[in-house]
């Protein structure tokens, strides 16, 4: 470890810190209705959307309306993405004359893309057209991104409300921040993306003459305007199959800083949106503090095993830290530092190779997919994943002092508490349940490159991955096949959907409650106690859940490691 590795990871944390609040404010504007600077030029676009879709957004919905209109919005996505990708081959924008995805495979990325988890078992460069790329995918980057953020709202909105049957309005939450935040901020990104050597052009390739006198053919496309929502709707999927380890999607170390902020950017500024929509800013504070703490254990814990390295290459005389797999103009603190960025976060794009960290090393982003990604998160799911954490954690705060869990004004009664178990169960149950599956079955069992506990962490990683709505790949793991691409798309649905109806059961229960103000015997929840409970929580949950099978691969790989042993 050094200086300048350390220095790298806490100028990153403190200017995640600073965007909080001017992210939060311009979110809190949005989740009020209000007018932005551009509703000039936007308010008769956004007019326009709602007068062909016959929506009036200034009629609120109960929860289930709210869902129901949600669940629709998006299965409908899902029929659209599998069509384009399969009849891609024969619809336009496709200069390299690509074949249409088969059924399995279709069905998978579909399901990804719809779910913001963008998993990939394809190579983007060589499976997809440009057509297939910008209609079929990156119009899921924006409106996956945009429905977690609206669950969100939805969510601060039952925390706010007194005594309301609504949350809000589905489509006028997603359509504005589609369209007042995603879409202009993704437009001066992508230009930034471009200035710094990022390609955007519809060719297909460029031809070139290689240092040795060969000629090699390089793939474009479209590549800065997915980068940028890839990165700001912290959706993952790469066009290129390299993600951004490849130069065309990352170039340099700027561009490297510029997306880990951008990853972390919205998620940080959720909480304080959430904090300013209770009328009390402290609390936003305080989960943020909670969620860069654990976020900077997991770092470290990263950092300190990669720059250790392998004992056994050092016992061969190659000594150092653990460079393989990682792109050496980034360096083993930028890479150490972007694997907890993107799984803390349910991004999933990667600049290096999961697979070649060390057993620790790697076990670091699957715990934090694991952990349902609360720390800072993907948008929208980060937040509303952290607060069904906090409630379990008023509940339990509620037992110690002997009173009614209250937190935000709002006691938290059976129905809360449990819809909250229901919505976390429903990951370690599809995680667990699904790698076992996988582990014993024959079609499981081909899919991993090795064998041991290595190759049980290659399962494990996929299927966390998948239920989290990540999307990052440990690789080794052969998932383009019937069976990983059923049992994946599975676990993407069920780890998207499964807690976002829980989430807003929950909203619709908040909003019809009464206020109840603090009194002196209530339990506070802005302070260091309270943000060393949350911590304690997750970390207790995570661990009682799945450090069986943490046990079995990550740590018997680190254990055989340490005793001369390589996978």
């Amino acid at each position: 470890m050094t200086i300048q590795g350390w220095s790298l990871i806490l100028l990153f944390t403190a200017l995640v810190a600073a965007l909080a609040k001017p992210m939060g404010a311009w979110l809190f504007a949005l989740y009020e209705g209000r007018t932005t600077p551009l509703h000039r030029v936007l308010a008769p676009v956004e007019r326009g959307f709602y007068r062909l879709g016959g929506i009036d957004p200034g009629e609120e919905q109960h929860w289930l309306r709210y869902g129901l209109h949600l669940l629709v919005f998006q299965l409908a996505l899902l029929a659209f993405t599998y069509a384009v990708l399969r009849l891609q081959g024969v619809l336009p924008m496709n200069p390299r004359g690509l074949a249409g995805i088969g059924a399995d495979g279709a069905f998978n990325t579909a399901v990804s893309f719809t779910t913001n988890t963008n998993w990939q078992w394809y190579s983007g460069e060589a499976a997809l057209s440009n057509l297939s790329q910008m209609l079929g995918l990156t119009i899921h980057n924006f409106l996956s991104a945009a429905t977690g953020i609206a669950v969100a709202f939805a969510l601060f909105r039952g925390f706010a409300r007194r005594e309301a049957k609504t949350v809000g309005n589905f489509w006028a939450d997603c359509t504005r921040v589609t369209l007042y935040l995603l879409l202009p901020a993704c437009i001066v990104y992508a230009l930034f993306l471009i200035a710094s050597g990022v390609p955007q052009t519809l060719s297909a390739q460029v031809d070139t003459t290689t240092l040795e006198g060969a000629r090699q053919a390089i793939a474009l496309g479209p590549v800065a305007s997915q980068e940028a929502i890839k990165m700001l709707g912290t959706n993952g999927g790469g066009f290129f199959n390299a993600n951004s380890a490849h130069p065309f999607e990352n170039p340099t170390a700027l561009t490297n800083l510029v997306q880990m902020l951008s990853i972390f950017a919205l998620g940080a500024g959720l909480t304080w949106c959430f904090g300013k929509a209770v009328g009390n800013t402290r609390q936003g504070w305080a989960i943020l503090a909670a969620m860069m703490a654990l976020f900077l254990i997991g770092t470290g814990v990263a950092y300190w095993q990669e720059a250790a390295g392998n004992p056994v290459l050092h016992q061969l005389g190659a000594a150092g830290g653990n460079m393989e797999g990682k792109e050496v103009r980034f360096g083993i603190a930028a890479s150490a530092l972007f694997s907890v960025v993107t799984t803390a976060a349910s991004c999933g794009a990667v600049n290096a190779m999961h697979d070649s960290f060390t057993a620790l090393g790697g076990m670091v982003p699957l715990i934090n997919m694991q952990l349902g990604e609360v720390v800072v998160g993907g948008v929208g799911a980060g937040i509303y994943g952290f607060l069904l954490f906090a409630l379990l954690a008023v509940f339990v705060a509620g037992l110690m002092v002997g009173r009614t869990p209250e937190y935000v004004g709002k006691k938290i009664e059976a129905r809360e508490v449990k819809l909250a178990v229901l919505a976390i169960a429903v990951l370690p149950l599809c995680i667990l349940g699904l790698t076992a599956l996988s582990a014993v079955l024959p079609a499981g069992l081909a899919g991993p490159l090795n064998k041991g506990p290595h190759g049980f962490t290659e399962i494990l990683y996929a299927f966390a991955s998948g239920a989290g709505n990540n999307g990052s790949a440990f690789a080794g793991l052969s998932a383009g096949t019937p069976f990983y691409n059923g049992l994946l798309g599975i676990a993407m649905w069920i780890g998207r959907f499964f807690v976002i109806v829980p989430v807003l059961a929950i909203a619709g229960s908040l909003a019809a409650k009464r206020h109840t103000p603090a009194t002196s015997g209530s339990f506070p929840t802005t302070g260091p106690l309270w943000i060393g409970l949350l911590i304690g929580v997750i970390l207790i949950l995570g661990g009682l859940t799945f450090l069986p099978s943490l046990a079995l691969g990550p740590i018997a790989d680190h254990i055989a490691m340490v005793a001369g042993q390589l996978s």
